[in-house]
């Protein structure tokens, strides 16, 4: 999120769109409700399902799975053609004056491609996406936005084509209901106004899932609602620490505090990686990304990282390809992986194309399944159909400890860092992750100091201080960092050993140490604004000056304890809040002071050359309206790998850069993409409140299975009359991948669509269902595997896979 839960508040018009905070998140809504009780705020939804969250809502829009982009492109024409942006905070806050290379093309020039394309290879030469520079070597800029070559006029031309008649065409979206959410939602635009996007799996899950993220960052940029109040895009995180486990490099491109994992091609040495990572970071504060590797391999390897080795950056593992989800199978599968230990995931149920990842399974000669019960995946070769005698893999299951019976620290969707104390006792052999993690370690290292082997200095050097058993305070202290024996001077050198308060204290000389760099100062004892001194996550003061919702006394959220990033757009260019009542920090004549940490120089002038630099993360310090992703610089249209009509934007069908698996292609398991004739039904999966993910800790849980005991699929009256299917039936939904059993739920929270048939020259209706995506085999409320007829395909950046839109067919069983 760049703003957080409690400033949902804040807002005067909050849009849901890919998202149902109200069954998936619903501690949320009381803020949403704040708002709209004391602030008169709008809640506007935008879903394929009529979900609890629309019923509720002020205005709801239907739309087409896959066409997110359609929707918000037209909704971000509604704002530049009728004049609703925000002129003076994206004149100075976003790249909209830069001047773009003039050989640059679009889609609306090029049928569907931006310039540089290269089909034989599936990508992009980003050459012709550069900005023009002065002979300084910055970007040159048109102040009066009037320049064809500069981004606002680029991004006109680009959503010229998405048209409320556009929407109701590809998104099945009426056109009066569109225009009444593009109405409510862009009058944010005013200055002192504020609106906010709440957007969950329903934005990520697909193969343009990324550009579905851009899209909405632009049209936040366009009405000024980036950095304020009641403002931001907020993503819905689906765990309580999912944003946790992404901060601290659970993805498979990243290290802690989201450094890029190095490559051997391109970062081979220290210096490569160092240089390569500076040079792309332009002005923007990534430039110490040096203070930030150097700080975390001192975390990593103590004493044994020194300047003459490079701070033992050989030792860090070098990423050799992609093992995103999809590819990571694909490489077992291959046999390529022989090993795979996993903690708290299980993909026999949550994987797409399930049934695939399963038989990937049977490849592998060991797995550990790290959990609280037997899931699925540990009893792969137990799943129906399946005969244990053929599956040769190895499995260990390890007791695990729940969330309650360890203690430690976990971070919120809003970045919130809260410490949790143990409340309740482990059962059995249960043992927290940090025990089970460091027995092994001391069994590798015992094995490595008496066997040796090929390379086990990365090892035997680890500083590894945790303790015996480990203590989570311990390694929150080392993601803390702190100051280490090499300090060279003697300021530093009093301080050793003490923690750090903020990451404006590392350094790339060795003298700190920090796990992770963006969660520097999280555990330095600080006043919970009482008197109390505590470690700063565990800090739950109540004091709220501003009355925003701030509160920060309690917890710490990253980085430096600021809760809405890019804070310095809550002000206008001279340093005024754009409204009193969305006041978070202002200049008062020497520094710039308020309710939150300054996302800027404290001391820094806005009346001087650099005052308006508000997105200091960013190269060139400048909101993107126009940011380069692998598919093209601004979100394009393209329809789902599986989709029911032709792209009626372009020629150009699907996103051209996916990569399209084939890996058993043709088998009923296969990596098989279906197509309209025999599939003419979207589907899309979702959650609901009494079912928890994959499943495991909820369907073993009897007063849950109650409530939610076998697996279902919503279908709409229409849909059912046609297929001959009344309420509580048992039906078969069959996609290119096999099919699944399921109980019909017939609901009026599906209603067929009107689509744009190009090929026909008129609207035709297409129907459209969903289903949750929690059950499995095993626990006491069982049902077939949603996912075990979800595609093998992903974004084209991310590579997340595109659960929410693929095409099957529905019978009565």
């Amino acid at each position: 999120m760049t703003n957080h839960w409690v400033d949902l508040k804040n807002a005067d018009c909050v849009l849901v769109i890919g998202g149902n905070p109200a069954e998936n998140h619903p501690a949320s809504m009381r803020w949403v409700n704040e708002a709209r009780q004391a602030r008169g705020a709008k809640l506007l939804v935008v879903d394929p399902r009529f979900t609890r969250t629309a019923a509720v809502a002020d205005l709801y829009c239907p739309l087409r799975p896959g066409t997110d982009i359609v929707f918000l492109g037209a909704m971000i024409s509604y704002a530049l053609e009728n004049g609703l942006y925000h002129h003076d905070y994206v004149l100075n806050y976003t790249n909209a004056s830069f001047l773009v290379h003039p050989d640059y093309k679009g889609p609306a020039e090029l049928d569907g491609y931006f310039s540089g394309y290269d089909p034989s290879k599936r990508t992009y030469d980003r050459s012709t996406w550069a900005y023009q520079l002065d002979a300084d070597g910055q970007p040159k800029v048109d102040p009066t936005l009037q320049s064809p070559q500069c981004v606002f006029q680029i991004l006109k031309r680009h959503y010229a084509r998405y048209t409320p008649e556009m929407v109701e065409k590809v998104c099945g979206t009426p056109r009066d209901q569109f225009l009444a959410i593009a109405e409510e939602f862009c009058r944010t635009g005013r200055p002192g106004k504020a609106g906010t996007i709440l957007y969950a799996m329903g934005q990520t899950q697909h193969t343009v899932g990324s550009q579905n993220v851009r899209a909405m960052a632009i049209l936040q940029l366009l009405l000024g609602n980036i950095g304020l109040p009641g403002g931001g895009v907020n993503a819905l995180r689906g765990e309580s620490n999912v944003q946790g486990s992404t901060d601290m490099g659970l993805l498979f491109h990243v290290l802690p505090g989201y450094l890029p994992s190095p490559t051997p091609s391109a970062h081979a040495t220290f210096e490569a990686y160092v240089e390569t990572q500076v040079k792309a970071a332009g002005k923007g504060y990534w430039k110490n990304t040096p203070k930030f590797l150097v700080s975390l391999l001192k975390a990593w390897w103590g004493d044994a990282a020194t300047p003459e080795n490079d701070f033992c950056y050989d030792y860090l593992p070098k990423r050799s390809a992609d093992y995103s989800w999809i590819s990571l199978f694909h490489a077992i599968a291959d046999g390529t992986i022989k090993g795979l230990w996993i903690m708290g995931q299980n993909p026999a149920v949550s994987g797409p194309n399930a049934r695939f990842e399963r038989k990937a399974l049977a490849r592998l000669d060991w797995m550990v399944v790290q959990e609280l019960f037997e899931t699925e995946t540990a009893a792969f070769w137990q799943a129906p159909g399946v005969d244990p005698a053929s599956v040769q893999t190895e499995v260990f299951l390890l007791p695990a400890a729940d969330a309650l019976e360890k203690a430690g620290s976990i971070v919120t969707s809003g970045r919130l860092i809260q410490w949790r104390p143990q409340v309740a006792a482990r059962p059995g052999e249960a043992q927290e992750d940090i025990w089970i993690l460091d027995r092994i370690y001391r069994e590798l290292k015992k094995r490595y100091e008496a066997e040796g082997g090929a390379l086990p200095e990365p090892i035997l050097q680890l500083a590894w201080n945790y303790g015996d058993p480990p203590s989570a305070t311990a390694v929150a202290k080392e993601i803390n960092g702190y100051w280490t024996r090499d300090v060279n001077d003697e300021a530093a050198r009093a301080a050793r050993g003490d923690l750090l308060s903020t990451f404006a204290q590392l350094r790339d000389d060795g003298s700190t140490c920090s796990g992770c760099w963006i969660y520097a100062g999280y555990y330095y004892p600080r006043d919970d604004g009482t008197g109390m001194i505590l470690p700063s996550c565990m800090r739950r003061g109540t004091k709220d000056p501003g009355g925003l919702g701030i509160y920060p006394y309690w917890g710490w959220v990253w980085p430096v304890n600021r809760h809405i990033i890019y804070n310095r757009c809550s002000a206008d260019p001279s340093g005024k809040p754009w409204a009193e009542d969305k006041a978070l920090i202002w200049w008062d004549g020497t520094k710039w002071t308020g309710y939150d940490v300054p996302d800027f120089g404290v001391t820094t002038d806005p009346a001087k050359p650099g005052g308006n630099d508000a997105f200091i993360m960013r190269p060139d310090l400048k909101g993107a309206l126009f940011s380069a992703l692998n598919e093209g610089p601004l979100p394009e249209h393209y329809e789902p790998l599986e989709s029911p009509v032709r792209n009626a934007l372009s020629n150009v069908q699907h996103n051209p850069v996916v990569k399209i698996w084939e890996a058993d292609k043709g088998s009923p398991i296969g990596d098989n993409l279906g197509d309209a004739g025999e599939f003419p039904i979207v589907a899309t999966t979702f959650r609901v409140t009494s079912q928890w993910q994959a499943g495991a800790m909820s369907r073993n849980l009897p007063w849950l299975a109650e409530l939610q005991p076998e697996m279902f699929v919503e279908i709409s009256p229409e849909l059912a009359e046609e297929k001959r299917i009344s309420n509580g039936d048992r039906v078969v939904v069959r996609s290119a991948r096999g099919e699944i059993s399921a109980v019909a739920i017939v609901t009026r929270r599906y209603r067929p669509l009107r689509l744009w048939d190009a090929s026909a020259g008129a609207f035709r209706t297409v129907h459209h269902i969903g289903m949750p995506w929690h059950y499995g085999w095993l626990g006491v409320a069982t049902g077939d595997v949603a996912n075990d007829i979800t595609p093998h395909v992903g974004d084209g950046n991310t590579m997340i896979p595109e659960y929410k839109a693929f095409l099957v067919d529905i019978r009565r069983a």
